[in-house]
């Protein structure tokens, strides 16, 4: 019966999984006629039911009730898209239990027997979904549903996710179906037993026998085998004259997956969309067009898609129907590129849920699926393709992968122009009324005689829709020779004129071939190419063709190729090791790591595990093989489940449709897709990284920056140095417009990839691109081009079995540039490019700070925490009064318990800043020290915030400072105990002048380390340049007689120290700061640390409790040594370096790579001075990646990159006095003056342009600022 139902919106509830529909049958209202049943009306029986119907309202004329719950279950869909869309992006963000990859005979059947165990599941097919009348009707049709790719010329054509895909490579053509169904959408639907010759074959898993006779009758019931209820013409005619024709033949009993309508479907299945009945048209492989073929989307698919509860509770007149849950979610147009194991657990935490899945599963290069189970069944050149794809990105696979490749012994033949009624073309809806039932031609395939000889011949009918001149002279050649290529041209005209066209018939010949074809994957053209296997019996098969041409008459076409192919198999063969095959013979591929083991949750369910030829159609096979992989797969997840303790009972709902269209789905979202290829040097290596980048897509990137500046990235980067082969991304994020909190200023491009090679190794490169608005946009384009990155190993076996770890930088080219703005794709490009010039003019233009700061407080904890310490006020020589801390070990426990007295150690600190006691950190110097066992002592002298002189050099520091401090220690400890001295920036330059001047004796000291300073001191472009300009004098000026600048915001100061503020607050330096304190130390000094490297709390603690007073009085001095290059007396004379007997130490200098005021050169001309003097003691220079001026020693990295080279030169420094150095070589003075710097040039920003055009620029800004001010 039909239904008329009306919908109004008012009436449909949604309440999580639960839909209630209300419908009111009111009576007969129509009675039933010869082309109509009875209709009933069904009335809107709601809140609004006497209101006139709104004009969103509409009517359907629905067949049955099941309908009415499909059709309301869409509408509510629809009135909640956008919420679905968001719980569609939370469920894939969650993954799946398994993914199934391919819709044919072997994934339609994992996917419904996981789906009926309460599996969550996700049924992936490159094609789309068929439904009746789509099918091709006509030749122009199927010709634009075809794909053919000739891969002897490399040229294809047609579109990718075509019904027919034809492959040509060699003397061989094969063809394989794309759709939802797979090759059961054209098909014949033949359904035959495996036979027992295949069975008995030694390639044949021994594990299928134990219960495949099975396998087959559930896989038979749910395709719904049935038999052709009359004897068609062409069934008669071959039965007439096969016995004498073909040797020793017997005709099989065919059974055929087609509904006669003469079977009840089996009681289980709920049948949701009415199936037609065979009318014998013929045209069975180009797709049934009136719903006849039980192809797999019509039973298992369908039986999965199902996997709800449906409850249907009829109470009088009213309806009401309850629909529950899906249990296999569908998704067509969408083409599965690889698989890899996850492996976000072990690298990456803090991740989602999906990360937790064991695998990823590729669309393309950026978009994944993740899963705990991956079944793979997208046909032989499907899931061998995809393997091979995975196996370049480090899945380890058995050897054997392409090869037992079979084509069925497949050999095709065509005869036209006999006299037998035939009546072997296909009929269009016309001829169909002409005709009665049993005259038509009947299925596709009605009739098989199998030889003696090891071969099966069917005959076919040919679809309306098929290109007849195909088969009769362009892929074809003529038996008898002569005329036949104008058979067919004037057959076809014929047949267009509407004249009765010559009978003829299709020949299909299946056998047993050797199994020993090829499937190989060409890195080159990144595809397949295949060559068949060799065929023994195809000389008898073409003769058995010649026999019955000459029986029926006519012409016999046979094909040009020594292969043609519609039964692929193998590939990816079961067997019972990876010597011998790809998987087991439950589907399990095995991994190589060893002899026996298989990759956890990889499945391999299709024709490619046949290991041999089966001699008939394999459908059945097929099905039968996936049944029993079918039972291991689920018993193996619900295991799986089990062990995380998960319940696995019908339980999350996908709240969207269960068919979901790849095309449809990627418009929900603004997506913008940009290419980028960056070239250039890591580890002094060449490197090209090719990357595809899909901004917007739903990744994990968090930050401020809109999402349009946020993606996913694909591609590969090669790397010949590392890898031989590609280096695969196989997960890739970036943002364009990161933003850290501790630099407003600064706009970051964050590049995280994480790639794979074919050798299993797994590799991360991260990368940045740093902006800073300094001086204004002139650096803009290095920065916005150049991508500084680090490249690490972080697992699997490699060619290099040490760890790698290297630094580099690849840049960006401007037609690289241009190409990448040409590539730009999306809805919102301009958008994109829009977004991303107003973050570049916000960076570098108009500066304004991006995130409010973090309120970063000093925790008390610290200060109750830290170690006790004792204070001793020191009276120098010139009646100074200096200070100094001391920490005994004894005060704190200690890990390293030694017998012997260690020396003590004595911190000397850089201009006026705290570098080793830090209170407001867990870890620093004085700390680490402690734990060593040794005592330290920290010196305060006159250039420290608590003992400000007002007026001092650096000179003082070396004559009494120091001198006063090593005085105490040994008083207290004895003049025979001996010093380490660790010192920073000025500290050190102060050092170097008290032992080249002679105020302290090498002898009373046991080592020396210093970090940015020795007696050399070199400085970048623009401290160089600021140093050269009358700032100092100038400064010195405008603060008279208090030298003594107070740096606190809420500080009292006079007009003096409040302008020199001011003057230093418009100084360019390369990052900027919230914290005035900042901006005014960093615009006399230069910016002292990289703001990343430090953490708030450091921050805060440095500018609002440590550095509140700045002695200026130095500063004439240090400008003097700065200007030379070297250290010298208050008058700028070179006193120092003439003495180098007297630095009889052994020495360690430390420098940072990425320099902000004291280059690397400053630690490379002091190694080379000590070599060339001192060549008999221990020297060591280190140069830390990705450190500045301070943060050596503030850092949060610190304890882990520069105290360690620090303790370890003090423990070999007590060794053996001043060992010699270990190699017991001396370099010569010739050989020191050879050496040139590594480091030259090395990381920071001022190498970029030359010292001449900085000092243009800052010229030409000093002019401005002097006339802003003037």
């Amino acid at each position: 019966m039909k239904y008329l139902v009306e919908h109004d919106w008012d009436l449909l509830q949604l309440e999580m999984e639960r839909l209630e529909v209300l419908v009111y049958i009111d009576c007969l209202v129509f009675l039933a006629t010869s082309s109509l049943g009875p209709i009933f009306q069904a009335i809107r029986n709601g809140p609004l039911k006497d209101k006139p119907p709104p004009v969103c309202s509409f009517a359907y004329f629905l067949e049955s009730e099941t309908e009415i719950v499909l059709k309301f279950y869409q509408i509510s869909k629809n009135m909640k898209k956008q919420t679905d869309l968001e719980q569609r992006s939370c469920d894939e963000e969650d993954g799946y239990d398994a993914v199934v990859v391919g819709s044919g005979y072997g994934g339609s059947v994992a996917s419904f027997r996981m789906s009926m165990e309460g599996i969550k599941v996700c049924l992936i097919e490159k094609g789309r979904q068929w439904e009746a009348h789509d099918f091709p009707t006509d030749s122009l049709k199927i010709m634009s549903a075809s794909r053919v790719e000739n891969r002897n010329i490399g040229v294809s054509f047609g579109p990718k996710d075509a019904l027919f895909q034809l492959f040509e490579q060699g003397d061989s053509l094969a063809a394989v179906a794309c759709g939802l169904g797979g090759g059961s959408l054209v098909n014949a639907g033949v359904m035959l037993p495996t036979p027992v010759r295949a069975r008995r074959n030694p390639k044949w898993p021994k594990e299928w026998e134990w219960d495949w006779d099975s396998c087959e009758a559930s896989a038979a019931t749910m395709l719904r085998v049935q038999s052709a209820p009359v004897r068609f013409p062409v069934s008669k005619v071959m039965g007439e004259i096969a016995d004498g024709q073909i040797k020793e033949s017997c005709e099989d009993v065919v059974k055929l997956s087609i509904n006669f309508d003469l079977e009840d479907p089996p009681p289980h299945l709920i049948k949701l969309q009415q199936t037609g009945s065979c009318l014998a048209c013929g045209n069975c492989l180009a797709g049934c067009p009136y719903n006849a073929k039980n192809s797999t989307d019509k039973n298992y698919i369908l039986s999965a898609i199902q996997a709800y509860s449906l409850q249907l509770h009829i109470c009088c007149f009213n309806l009401n129907f309850l629909v529950m849950q899906a249990g296999c979610i569908v998704k067509t147009g969408c083409q599965v590129q690889y698989v890899v194991k996850n492996s976000h657990e072990n690298h990456q935490e803090g991740k989602n849920s999906r990360k937790r899945r064991r695998w990823l599963v590729y669309l393309n290069e950026i978009d994944y699926v993740a899963a705990d189970f991956v079944i793979l069944s997208a046909g032989v050149f499907g899931t061998t393709e995809i393997l091979f794809q995975s196996q370049m990105r480090g899945l380890e696979l058995s050897d054997t992968l392409g090869s037992g490749f079979s084509c069925n012994g497949n050999t095709v033949a065509f005869l036209a122009g006999s006299p037998a009624p035939l009546t072997a073309y296909g009929l269009d809806r016309k001829q169909i009324l002409e005709r009665p039932f049993q005259k038509r031609p009947g299925p596709a395939i009605s009739s098989s005689h199998t030889s003696s000889l090891g071969f099966t011949i069917q005959s076919a009918v040919l679809p309306t829709a098929y290109p007849y001149l195909v088969f009769k002279g362009i892929v074809s050649y003529g038996w008898p020779t002569g005329y036949w290529f104008f058979h067919g041209i004037i057959d076809k005209m014929k047949h267009v004129m509407g004249f009765q066209a010559s009978q003829a018939v299709a020949l299909n010949a299946m056998g047993y071939d050797e199994s020993d074809g090829k499937i190989i994957f060409d890195k080159g053209t990144n595809k397949i190419c295949f060559s068949p296997p060799c065929d023994p019996l195809l000389p008898r098969k073409v003769k058995a063709f010649q026999k019955l041409a000459k029986k029926l008459g006519g012409i016999l076409f046979l094909s040009r190729y020594r292969s043609t192919s519609v039964h692929l198999l193998g590939g990816c063969n079961a067997a019972s090791d990876p010597s011998h095959g790809v998987c087991n013979s439950n589907g399990q591929v095995f991994d190589t790591k060893a002899f026996t083991t298989v990759h956890p949750g990889l499945y391999v369910c299709d024709a490619s595990l046949i290991p041999c030829s089966v001699g008939i159609n394999p459908s059945l096979t097929i099905a039968a093989a996936a049944e029993h992989v079918s039972k291991h797969l689920v018993k193996d997840v619900l295991e799986y489940k089990s062990k995380r303790g998960i319940d696995l009972a019908v339980k999350t709902v996908d709240r969207y449709p269960v068919l979901a269209d790849s095309e449809k789905s990627s418009t929900d979202r603004s997506i913008v897709a940009i290419k980028e290829t960056m070239k250039g040097y890591i580890g002094g290596m060449p490197c090209v990284a090719y990357l595809k980048m899909k901004m917007n897509s739903n990744n994990s990137v968090h930050g401020e920056s809109h999402p349009l500046l946020r993606g996913k990235v694909g591609g590969y980067v090669v790397f010949e140095a590392i890898e031989k082969d590609r280096l695969h991304v196989i997960d890739g994020e970036v943002d364009l417009c990161e933003v850290d909190y501790r630099t407003p200023y600064t706009q970051y491009m964050h590049y995280r990839l994480l790639l794979a090679s074919s050798s299993g190794s797994r590799y991360i490169l991260e990368g940045q691109k740093i902006m800073n608005p300094f001086l204004l946009a002139l650096y803009a384009w290095r920065e916005a081009t150049t991508l500084h990155v680090t490249f690490k190993n972080i697992s699997g076996k490699s060619s290099r079995p040490e760890a790698i770890n290297i630094t580099g930088e690849l840049r960006i080219s401007l037609i690289e540039l241009l190409k990448s703005l040409m590539s730009l794709e999306g809805n919102r490009r301009r958008r994109f490019v829009a977004l991303f010039a107003q973050a570049l003019l916000r960076t570098y233009i108009l500066q304004i700070p991006r995130r409010n700061p973090e309120v970063c407080t000093l925790l008390d904890s610290y200060d109750k925490t830290y170690p006790n310490s004792t204070l001793y006020e020191i009276k120098t020589d010139d009646g100074y009064t200096i200070s100094c801390k001391q920490w005994k070990c004894s005060q704190t426990p200690c890990r390293l318990k030694r017998e012997e007295q260690q020396n003590p150690v004595l911190l000397i600190n850089g201009y006026a800043t705290e570098s080793y006691w830090l209170p407001s950190e867990p870890i620093d110097l004085v700390r680490t020290l402690l734990e060593e066992g040794r005592e330290i002592w920290l010196l305060q002298s006159r250039l420290h915030p608590l003992h400000p002189a007002n007026n001092f050099t650096i000179e003082d520091i070396a004559r009494f400072d120091i001198p006063a401090a090593i005085a105490k220690i040994l008083e207290l400890h004895g003049k025979g105990t001996k010093v380490h001295v660790v010192a920073h920036c000025v500290g050190g330059l102060a050092v170097h002048m008290a032992l080249l001047g002679g105020h302290v004796s090498s002898t009373h000291l046991a080592s020396v380390s210093c970090t940015n300073s020795s007696m050399f001191f070199k400085l970048n472009a623009l401290a160089t340049f600021k140093m050269w300009l009358p700032l100092v004098p100038v400064s010195m000026a405008i603060l008279g007689k208090d030298k003594i600048l107070a740096l606190l915001e809420t500080s009292k100061t006079s007009f003096r120290h409040q302008l020199l503020k001011c003057i230093a607050c418009f100084i360019p330096r390369y990052e900027r700061c919230r914290y005035k304190e900042c901006e005014v130390f960093s615009g006399i000094f230069g910016n002292a640390f990289w703001h990343r490297n430090v953490s708030p709390s450091m921050h805060h603690w440095l500018n609002r409790q440590s550095t509140t007073r700045v002695p200026m009085a130095a500063f004439s001095h240090l400008r003097k040594i700065c200007n030379s290059g070297f250290i010298v007396n208050s008058h700028g004379k070179n006193s120092y370096l003439i003495h180098p007997e007297r630095m009889a130490v052994s020495t360690l200098y430390i420098s940072g790579g990425r320099s902000l005021l004291v280059t690397p050169e400053t630690s490379f001309l002091a190694i080379k001075y000590m070599k060339l003097h001192q060549p008999s003691l221990r020297h060591e220079r280190i140069v830390v990646e990705g450190f500045g001026h301070s943060d050596l020693w503030i850092g949060e990295e610190s304890y882990k990159k520069v105290f360690p080279p620090i303790l370890r030169h003090i423990r070999l420094a007590e060794q053996g006095g001043n060992p010699v150095i270990s190699s017991g070589k001396i370099c010569s003075g010739e050989a020191l003056a050879w050496e040139d710097d590594p480091y030259s040039g090395y990381g920071g920003f001022g190498s970029w342009f030359s010292p001449s055009i900085i000092t243009f620029l800052l010229l030409l800004w000093l002019v401005i600022l002097i006339s802003v001010f003037i």
